[in-house]
């Protein structure tokens, strides 16, 4: 498989050009997320442990439709479990465990484990996880602005790192992934991998000698490299977990599918056109 980075010649586009696709997908995102909001009252679902309610894991030759019809109440999802023959492992957004644990004895399940968590405890834990993504988000802006102290080049960074949040939450919206603790640590990650490839785009441009159509080709041939290279792996344990039926790496690893992708149109696009305004029409010029 060919790898290599082709050189693109960003001087048959102009900045408005470049901006349009990543500043119309943010939008678009942007937008679903407020209707969301409007009509659900969160802007991505929920899991158990920001909105409470029962696990309980059960063993049963019963297909997944037989075991929803077993209870009364509306069963929030059927996963089996790796590794272990007929056993599934199920979530109700009720979090009183004594009537669903009749439910299914009286079924006949063999029920090897079941767990409640209380709204209470989830709505703790949701502030906890919104918190740790506002903190990560502004120490990681706060450090961009003491690097480079100039507006264009941080902003540049920082409205990168913003959109690669955003629109893989408005696919989570989407394809109807939850927000959990694994998905939050997933959302965290790129953060990280947005300002790995934005700032070895910046220090390219601003810190090197060369041109600015050569510095960014070479940050172009690491990042895009770089970039790729963990989109196939991402890929690769998506498949591997689906196919072993491992919960929680399959959303893990689309979060970072999304994110990464929308970072490589974020870099080379939306930044590319800020710093190409900051070195030819902006304060540096």
């Amino acid at each position: 498989m060919d790898v290599s980075v082709p050189e693109v010649d960003y001087t048959e586009y102009t900045n408005r050009e470049l901006v349009a696709v990543p500043l119309t997908l943010l939008g678009v995102a942007l937008a679903i997320l407020v209707v969301a909001t409007v009509i659900s009252g969160t802007p991505v679902a929920l899991g158990i442990e920001f909105t409470g309610g029962t696990e309980m894991q059960v063993v049963t030759d019963e297909s997944q439709a037989e075991i929803e019809s077993t209870f009364d109440g509306e069963v929030s999802s059927i996963t089996p479990i790796a590794g272990q023959s007929n056993a599934y492992q199920l979530t109700f957004q009720a979090d009183d465990a004594d009537p669903i644990l009749q439910q299914a004895e009286g079924a006949g399940y063999e029920v090897e484990s079941i767990g409640e968590r209380s709204a209470s405890f989830a709505a703790d834990s949701q502030r906890q996880a919104l918190f740790a993504l506002l903190i990560a988000f502004g120490g990681m802006a706060a450090l961009v602005a003491l690097m480079f102290r100039t507006f264009v080049p941080s902003i540049a960074v920082i409205a990168s790192a913003f959109s690669d949040l955003v629109i893989p939450l408005a696919l989570m919206r989407l394809f109807g992934i939850e927000l959990t603790l694994g998905t939050v640590a997933a959302l965290l990650m790129l953060i990280g991998y947005s300002v790995d490839s934005d700032l070895l785009l910046n220090n390219h441009v601003l810190r090197r000698r060369g041109d600015f159509y050569t510095s960014t080709f070479r940050a172009m041939q690491t990042g895009v490299t770089m970039t790729v290279t963990s989109i196939a792996a991402m890929i690769v344990m998506t498949v591997v977990a689906s196919l072993l039926g491992i919960p929680l790496l399959p959303d893990v690893g689309l979060i970072l599918v999304f994110g990464l992708l929308t970072d490589l149109m974020n870099t080379y696009l939306l930044n590319v056109s800020l710093l190409r305004y900051y070195k030819y029409e902006g304060v540096a010029k």
